[in-house]
């Protein structure tokens, strides 16, 4: 499945990264807690309710590209900023955690566990 077509299903916004649409994305990971988004062996996309600075250099640490805020949390502009310099894609969709990691998992998107 494609980010692009993430983006639809999920009726999300593409704040970052729309050049990087075209993505193939077959894994995903959920979680608010970076300790654990850094165990990560693989390189999924990640689904998270946390939207702050933290949430980008967490995510630039342990090698992810992609990550989708739920909720309709906006992110703040220094957030932004920094995915943009890490080349990282951020989404916004309007859905619960739980609603979103349901459409994902129910369009192909695998979990890592």
């Amino acid at each position: 499945m494609t980010l692009k077509e993430i983006v639809k299903l999920l009726d999300a916004q593409v704040l970052v990264g729309e050049n990087r649409l075209d993505e193939d994305v077959t894994k995903a990971f959920a979680s608010d807690l970076m300790s654990d988004v850094l165990t990560l062996k693989e390189t999924p996309i990640l689904i998270t309710g946390l939207c702050n600075v933290q949430t980008i250099r967490t995510c630039d640490m342990a090698g992810l590209t992609v990550a989708i805020i739920v909720r309709n949390k906006k992110p703040s502009d220094e957030m932004l900023e920094l995915a943009e310099e890490n080349e990282m894609t951020i989404l916004a969709c309007p859905y619960s955690l739980f609603k979103t990691c349901g459409l994902l998992y129910d369009a192909g998107i695998q979990p890592l566990y």
